[in-house]
């Protein structure tokens, strides 16, 4: 069951707008959130923050973890007192010790669509919907399907293999090449990149791998430049209908520039490619954990969507999102200075006790089952969050009908990319039948 927070509850949390200081701080040691064990298997860590309280500080940082729900739901209610852009992300330094590191000198610092505050963000997603309608998105399901029913019958005949590899993490991809209106052999390339930006969030980069994925940032910022160019020029009468032709008409009608356009390009690769990819393996790997679910779900399709959502809930893809503060504030009892930086926690508060009933349980009969915190929350909620239910849907629909008995490998269990920000497995083997 889900029960209600936030303004449904007045007076849970003090109003800290007008008083900052009112209890001492709960902290934890920043590094532990980095930790091996933590990577892997983050809940026991989550439950701890919020054992101690709604809003958590990182020793040693200007950072803070918000760890419930219905901190969480004020902390996006205040775009004025936290802002959604990314200048600094956390990071495990050289020598071990947590620290921010500052995006905007390295010149990646993001403002478009999931980054972007008020103004520009409205204006941004009220020109990407019309792509994204509902209409449009049902259209998507034939091609969704025919690549998604050959990458398992790939693992069919095989007897088997990594689920990652031949569709957890092409599906998507797939899917992002046509939402652009790329080349079918763009493919790779948009695999790649799309699976770039845990790495460039996930906080044990050390100062190579930086280097190496700012190049790549950079070759996918030129590649995404150019095929946006050629769409400029091509007359608005003689455009498509993709999300890069209607950013051109955006840039054509003086509404967003076109560092702006290519900005929200490559911000969408990570956003319906990674995310995406990390639904489809967590799912699977979840569904094989629950004993007799493949079955119960081969027999009764109509519960995969419910299945999906709780996919969502308890293995949300992205584990926080980031918010800076703008002024002195507080948050939930705790004082907060302009600079500092807040952590959402959406897959901690997607097992809040205070919100859900039998949190860390699996459950197909939730009333309310779409209201977690996966796809976030407020004016930032996934704009392609329907493209990634049907995504989620399609693959799992496709490889049960497909099989008769689905197991995990024993001798490769599944892993996690080691990220403090995304939940998305390496590789997930699997045995077919």
């Amino acid at each position: 069951m889900y029960r209600p927070t936030g303004h449904h509850h007045p007076g849970r949390y003090p109003d800290t707008q007008a008083t900052c200081i009112l209890e001492p701080m709960p902290s934890i040691d920043a590094s532990d959130i980095f930790s091996p064990s933590a990577m892997e298997d983050p809940y026991p860590l989550y439950a701890r923050m919020r054992a101690l309280g709604p809003v958590c500080g990182l020793d040693g940082t200007r950072a803070f973890f918000v760890a419930r729900h219905a901190a969480i739901e004020e902390a996006v209610r205040r775009p004025e007192d936290f802002s959604s852009r990314l200048s600094g992300v956390l990071v495990c330094g050289d020598d071990g010790s947590p620290r921010i590191f500052d995006l905007g000198a390295s010149g990646i610092a993001s403002d478009v669509i999931a980054t972007a505050d008020a103004p520009d963000h409205a204006v941004q997603r009220r020109l990407l919907m019309p792509p994204l309608k509902a209409t449009r998105i049902a259209a998507m399901e034939e091609g969704i399907r025919g690549f998604a029913s050959e990458r398992v019958a790939q693992l069919l005949r095989a007897g088997g293999g990594d689920w990652c590899d031949t569709v957890a993490e092409a599906l998507p991809a797939y899917v992002v090449m046509n939402l652009l209106g790329l080349d079918d052999g763009a493919l790779d390339a948009v695999r790649r990149w799309a699976m770039m930006g845990g790495d460039l969030l996930g906080g044990r980069v050390n100062a190579a791998q930086m280097d190496t994925l700012l190049q790549e940032t950079t070759a996918m910022g030129a590649f995404l430049g150019a095929h946006f160019g050629r769409r400029l020029a091509v007359p608005a009468a003689r455009r498509g209908t993709t999300l890069t032709d209607t950013l051109a008409g955006g840039v054509e009608a003086c509404l967003i520039s076109p560092e702006q356009a290519i900005g929200i390009l490559m911000i969408l690769f990570g956003a319906a490619g990674e995310s995406t990819a990390s639904l489809l393996g967590c799912a699977v790997s979840l569904m094989l954990r629950t004993p007799g679910l493949q079955d119960r779900l081969r027999a009764e399709p109509r519960l995969i969507d419910a299945f999906v959502e709780e996919a969502v809930r308890l293995e949300t893809p992205f584990k926080f999102h980031y918010r800076i503060v703008t002024r002195e504030t507080g948050l939930c009892g705790t004082a907060l200075r302009a600079g500092d930086r807040l952590l959402l926690g959406w897959a901690s508060a997607n097992r809040d006790a205070e919100t859900w009933e039998s949190a860390e349980t699996l459950r197909l009969d939730r009333a309310h089952g779409q209201r977690h915190l996966g796809f976030g929350h407020g004016i930032h909620f996934c704009i392609g969050a329907p493209i990634a239910r049907l995504e989620a849907r399609v693959a799992l629909e496709e490889l049960l009908r497909q099989t008769r008995c689905i197991a995990l490998e024993p001798e490769r269990p599944p892993k996690y990319v080691p990220s403090i920000f995304i939940r998305r497995l390496e590789h997930l083997q699997l045995r077919l039948s």
